[in-house]
């Protein structure tokens, strides 16, 4: 008997660099007035100029340099933002040094990092100086929590401790819950520290008896939970419901915020063509593969595939109205605070809502046309312009 369950997780204002303006009584978007700052994200104070083909996270080092991994260009960067400078880490390939489908880099205690190897399916340690170390697969291989586990973080803490989704079992994503799960790489602890509403799905069956195979897809634009993970290890789960922030500690208790008001967007035409394109920010869905073939387990996971045509856009099923906001990781800054990325009329400024420890909405701020966040530093902010091509440049800003 052998199975194969397919998933696909699949106007601003430009002031001098380095200043802010700061719009009193604007709100954010469908709140009542004076119930937030509008922040408009100033001129970038450096850009890289040689373009990634898809960029998800990047990593501070000591000293300023950044770290830029790029699965689809398939290398990993050190660059010197300052002086415009880039250096390759490593290389293509299978060996001890080497890659493919760099998907993600993190940070780890000591000053190490971590490298999210998707093509050969493992988790590299790189050290201070980025020499590469002990490597990982990134399929724990362990059924005992009832469910599917594959250790690719949507974020790190400061002890180093993973946090990533829960697959579910061999039937695949189809829950209307799932969990946050947390490795710690040294003592090899795994255990559920939240649980969250995730998009609905589709699920695709075919095959007969011999062989059955499974696709399951989101539906797109579906109303979903979204997560994050402070510094410190307190998760954040920003709820679809009413749209209002947990916050969830170690202990287990929970601080949550007030709901935030918001009118919700019809979903026309151009919101699915806007859909379609965003799709290629993070360089098309993240396709994980599970195969069992006489109770033996392997998964994989890949990163690319064309976006789907404007034709069958129209064949998907959709909702009615856009939600609250994206459903993709809430990136949390040094000082705490989650930054969650709305959904706007086709054709606006990115926005995103930034929300207190507490749980409360403390400003909203406003990019320029075609940038997201993928990352912080030392009082900075790092985000990608993707242009009309879908090339992808990196930029750094004054964190507000």
């Amino acid at each position: 008997m052998r199975s194969r369950v397919l998933a696909a997780v699949a106007g601003a204002v430009v002031l001098a660099a380095g200043t802010w303006l700061i719009v009193r009584g604007g709100g954010a978007p469908g709140a009542g007035a004076d119930a937030v700052e509008v922040v408009a994200l100033a001129e970038a104070d450096a850009v890289y100029g040689e373009p990634f083909s898809v960029v998800s996270t990047v990593r501070e080092l000591p000293g300023g340099d950044v770290l830029v991994a790029d699965p689809l260009g398939q290398v990993v960067v050190r660059l010197d933002l300052d002086a415009g400078t880039a250096d390759t880490i490593g290389g293509v390939g299978e060996g001890p040094t080497e890659y493919r489908q760099p998907d993600a880099v993190w940070p780890l205690p000591g000053g190490r990092t971590l490298l999210v190897d998707l093509g050969n399916g493992r988790l590299t340690e790189l050290g201070p100086d980025l020499e590469f170390g002990e490597t990982r697969p990134y399929s724990l291989g362990d059924r005992s929590m009832g469910q599917i586990v594959m250790a690719l973080p949507q974020a790190v803490d400061d002890r180093g401790r993973l946090y990533f989704r829960g697959l579910g079992g061999m039937g695949g994503m189809r829950s209307d819950s799932a969990d946050v799960l947390r490795l710690d790489l040294e003592t090899g602890l795994l255990d559920t520290v939240a649980t969250f509403k995730p998009p609905e799905t589709i699920v695709e069956v075919s095959g007969g008896a011999g062989e059955r195979n499974e696709r399951v897809s989101q539906v797109p634009l579906s109303p979903a939970d979204a997560w994050g993970v402070a510094p410190d290890g307190r998760v954040v789960i920003v709820r679809a419901g009413d749209y209002h922030v947990d916050w969830m500690s170690d202990d287990g208790s929970i601080v949550s915020g007030e709901p935030v008001p918001y009118t919700p967007i019809g979903l026309g035409r151009a919101e699915r063509e806007e859909w379609a394109q965003e799709r290629m920010e993070a360089g098309g869905a993240l396709a994980i593969s599970v195969e069992v073939e006489n109770g033996s387990m392997s998964m994989q996971a890949t990163r690319g595939g064309s976006s789907d045509d404007d034709d069958n856009l129209d064949d998907r099923p959709w909702p009615d109205v856009k939600p609250a906001f994206y459903d993709r990781p809430v990136p949390v800054d040094g000082r705490g605070r989650a930054w969650v990325r709305r959904h706007r009329e086709a054709g606006e400024v990115p926005g995103y809502d930034v929300f207190g420890s507490g749980g409360e909405l403390a400003m909203s701020v406003e990019f320029p046309m075609g940038r997201r966040v993928v990352g912080f530093g030392d009082g900075v902010l790092y985000a990608i312009h993707m242009d009309d091509f879908g090339l992808q440049t990196l930029e750094r800003y004054a964190l507000p």
